[in-house]
């Protein structure tokens, strides 16, 4: 997967939402007390972060907030787009600083973990503004992986979640992948969409949303993907 052309196209997505007419005060729901102009700033800081991680080999970059008038917003977000992409337009293999250890350390993990970020923040803001849209069923496959293979085991090294108790199998029904989380036989299957299994992984969608299905013991299977599985 061309994860760079993807983080192009959603970074480009999401700088169309700030228009003239945007209400930069707009809460979002799947992002606790944000508001769409607190989403937008932690988007860009977040590309600036990045480019300083690659060129300068650090993870701690802190920039000035993010202009509130939304013609200099625009701009300041199609900036640090631009500079994310140019600073990932190099050999994936580039060694660059990240922030685990379980993944390899290079620019092919960035291209990746932020075109995963930016795709879901951008439903964070299309859903802000009454218009989001399912992800792509590839994407999204994609997305569960990282989670998986990553983030859980990331937040369980971070004391912020617990070993699964038990073992949870994930069935995506439009693309036929499937993951099994936890310990032993599954004692659980949910099923849906890879979109919609990436949006209740992420806690943008109930586990219990009636666009998922699930087989054997809901109780168990519920408490091992509540996690918290993502930060």
């Amino acid at each position: 997967m061309d994860f760079l052309a993807v983080l192009r196209e959603k970074l480009n997505e999401f700088g169309e939402l700030i228009t003239p007419e945007t209400n930069l005060a707009a809460p979002v729901p799947s992002c606790g007390d944000w508001t769409f102009y607190d989403l937008a700033d932690h988007v860009g800081q977040g590309n600036r972060w990045v480019v300083t991680a690659v060129a300068e080999g650090r993870g701690d970059y802190h920039g000035d907030p993010a202009p509130v008038d939304r013609a200099e917003l625009r701009t300041w977000f199609d900036d640090s787009a631009r500079a994310i992409v140019e600073s990932l337009s190099v050999d994936p293999a580039t060694p660059a600083w990240t922030f685990t250890s379980l993944m390899p350390r290079t620019v092919g993990f960035w291209r990746r973990r932020r075109a995963q970020e930016t795709l879901m923040h951008l439903w964070d803001a299309q859903d802000a503004l009454g218009t989001a849209d399912a992800f792509d069923p590839a994407l999204a496959a994609d997305g569960i992986t990282e989670v998986f293979e990553m983030f859980a085991l990331r937040m369980i090294q971070r004391g912020l979640a617990k070993e699964p108790e038990a073992a949870v199998s994930v069935h995506a029904t439009d693309t036929g992948d499937s993951w099994t989380y936890g310990p032993g036989t599954p004692v659980a299957e949910i099923s849906g969409t890879a979109s919609d299994l990436l949006l209740a992984l992420w806690q943008r969608k109930d586990l219990a949303d009636a666009a998922l299905s699930w087989q054997g013991n809901w109780a168990a299977g519920t408490r091992v993907l509540a996690g918290p599985l993502v930060p």
